[in-house]
């Protein structure tokens, strides 16, 4: 169940200021806590990414599932969010990268530090919309 795997590498996240093992071993992970759209609840998602000067990316991928994943419509309707990184927690404005080029751009750099994510747009027929959480 994924909010099974999900809680066990939020627990290892946070007592390991941030470090985690298994698939994720070595890769920047932040934690994401988002508003549930209908809800309202706070919900945490672990999400890798990467750092484009003082924001940071994420990638609504869904492993490339057809449709995005339940944070991505969280952040649309809420867009204030918090997130881990690290030891670190800030809040931060969650953006959808709207231009073409600067999404490219991000998603390859996504691409190249975690190949998968080239394997996820392939298995979809959506975009996979990239988001910025600025600080």
């Amino acid at each position: 169940m994924p909010d099974d795997f999900n809680t066990k590498i939020i627990e290892e996240f946070r007592a390991n200021g941030g470090k985690v093992g298994g698939p994720f071993e070595g890769g920047d992970l932040l934690l994401l806590t988002h508003t549930g759209a209908k809800s309202g609840k706070p919900r945490v998602s672990p999400l890798a990414y990467v750092s484009d000067g003082d924001r940071y990316v994420i990638i609504a991928s869904k492993a490339g599932a057809p449709e995005n994943p339940a944070w991505y419509h969280n952040i649309k309707a809420n867009p204030e969010v918090t997130i881990e990184v690290g030891t670190e927690k800030l809040t931060a404005t969650a953006r959808q990268v709207e231009d073409d080029a600067e999404r490219d751009a991000l998603y390859a750099r996504m691409v190249e530090k975690m190949p998968g994510f080239a394997d996820y747009e392939k298995k979809t027929t959506r975009r996979i919309p990239v988001v910025v959480l600025e600080p």
